[in-house]
């Protein structure tokens, strides 16, 4: 089988001097639950791909909390675009489009390597792919198993309700390849691994990856 793997970068850069390399923890293995938004994140990714019409529905909704570039959150926080509403109106005609795809099953070590990468670089407030380590996302979920045929990661910094998170990843606002979206709708992943926990700068991070399949161990 030829094994291909795809990795959406960040929009953001933080070089990091002087850290220790990180090191995933046997306790975080043993202990591990799914927290209830990172439960939220799965359903929500989930419903976007069985019924994307239905999500646009949800994307036309948030369209009327746009001020030009500007974006008021429900939390309050306002942040500053660079598309605007015309980078939800693309999304929206995407989902329209948009052919039905089957749900993601939540994988346990693919979630468990989301979570060294949050606990890697969320205390650092760094915004990168590449782990403390010079881990990539494929090296972090086959500590816990072994990914099949091709992958990828998300990272979303910042947001702490699901469906925030992942119209957020939908509309991709700034990233010219729609890559975070390309990775929600891609047909041939099955199985989908989370983690989210705390970011210095953010307050928040959460890390989604995907794989077509997982040999858990």
């Amino acid at each position: 089988m030829k094994i291909q793997l795809r990795i959406v970068l960040g929009i953001f850069l933080i070089i990091v001097v002087g850290c220790a390399p990180f090191a995933p923890s046997t306790e975080v293995a043993r202990d591990y639950r799914i927290s209830p938004l990172e439960k939220e994140i799965v359903r929500e990714i989930n419903l976007a791909r069985t019924n994307p019409r239905k999500y646009a529905s949800f994307l036309e909704e948030r369209k009327k909390y746009y001020d030009g570039k500007l974006f008021y959150r429900s939390d309050e926080t306002i942040l500053r675009t660079k598309e605007g509403v015309s980078a939800v109106n693309e999304s929206i005609r995407f989902l329209r489009n948009a052919n039905q795809l089957p749900p993601l099953s939540i994988s346990r070590g693919m979630s468990l390597g989301a979570k060294d990468h949050v606990r890697d670089i969320g205390p650092r407030g760094a915004t990168r792919h590449k782990g403390s380590d010079g881990s990539k996302p494929s090296d972090r979920i086959n500590r816990y198993g072994i990914w099949q045929g091709e992958m990828g990661e998300n990272i979303f910094y910042g947001g702490n309700e699901a469906r925030d998170i992942v119209m957020g990843l939908i509309i991709d606002d700034g990233v010219s390849s729609r890559g975070h979206r390309k990775n929600i709708f891609n047909p041939y992943f099955r199985v989908v691994g989370v983690g989210c926990g705390y970011h210095h700068k953010y307050r928040t991070l959460c890390v989604i990856t995907f794989a077509n399949g997982y040999i858990e161990p």
